[in-house]
């Protein structure tokens, strides 16, 4: 999904009665303290009973059709989706079915409910600009690992390995699971036998691999590139790169999950 598209499409938007728009920014996130019994079952059934209690009272009755419409649809996809909620769920939607943008974000969100002639974009815009299209590129000696990720969800993989033997950059598209290559065996004792030989050309073979990179970032369009890994190692990259990198770490998190990365090094800067 492209969430800079999604928000100009919905900026556009703009109704007169009876027609109205509902958006909807629901808190899932299991790690809130003040989620932990599932709180947002009930935010969610308070903020769909509030605008049917108002409507009933003091709407016109095309506008208590569309909002039922809306309501019916909101609860469906809630229905369909809540085993697989993440921190936060936002749906903007209309009760003819013009207008229908339901997501589950990783990002976190406060609970809002809205019922207005255009939809209310700001938590969308921030989760945009806190977390836009994003290059994680992890070093650790003859491995560099880039995560492509995007509103705090992983969109892909690439695991690039240095084969000693050819000096060739090898690449494994996809999530890295268990102990990865550059760890096992073989291929470790390989490591060790050649390690001297590795930091004397360190900075000639992350040359070669430093246009892969740039294509990579070109092709996921990155708007923002974290570098983390040892300090020395990032230097020899960066100087080889193109792309201009924003921010560095200095761990090893090669190893470690992809989400698990994501929240460490963005949680730095955020």
């Amino acid at each position: 999904m492209d969430l800079n598209k999604e928000i100009k499409k919905l900026e556009n938007i703009h109704l007169e009665k009876p027609q109205k728009v509902f958006t909807m920014y629901l808190n899932t996130d299991p790690s809130d303290p003040d989620q932990q019994g599932g709180e947002w079952k009930i935010h969610l059934k308070n903020g769909l009973n509030n605008f049917e209690k108002y409507l009933k009272e003091d709407g016109d009755p095309e506008e208590k059709r569309n909002f039922w419409a809306v309501k019916e649809k909101v609860e469906k996809f809630i229905e369909n989706n809540e085993q697989n909620f993440g921190k936060s769920a936002v749906v903007i939607a209309t009760g003819d079915d013009t207008v229908w943008f339901a997501e589950r974000f990783q990002m976190p969100v406060k609970s809002e409910f809205y019922w207005e002639e255009a939809p209310v974009l700001d938590q969308l815009k921030e989760m945009r600009e806190t977390f836009p299209k994003t290059g994680i590129i992890l070093t650790q000696k003859n491995q560099i690992k880039c995560i492509d990720a995007n509103l705090g969800t992983i969109n892909d993989t690439h695991l690039f390995e240095l084969d000693l033997d050819t000096e060739d950059w090898r690449v494994y598209q996809g999530p890295q699971r268990g102990q990865n290559r550059g760890q096992s065996g073989g291929q470790n004792s390989q490591f060790e036998q050649f390690k001297d030989r590795f930091e004397a050309n360190r900075h000639r073979w992350y040359k070669s691999v430093a246009p892969k990179l740039d294509k990579l970032a070109k092709d996921n369009e990155w708007e923002r590139i974290y570098m983390v890994g040892d300090k020395e190692e990032l230097k020899d990259l960066d100087d080889n790169m193109n792309k201009e990198v924003n921010d560095y770490v200095n761990k090893n998190l090669l190893d470690h999950e992809e989400k698990t990365v994501i929240q460490e090094v963005v949680s730095v800067y955020n």
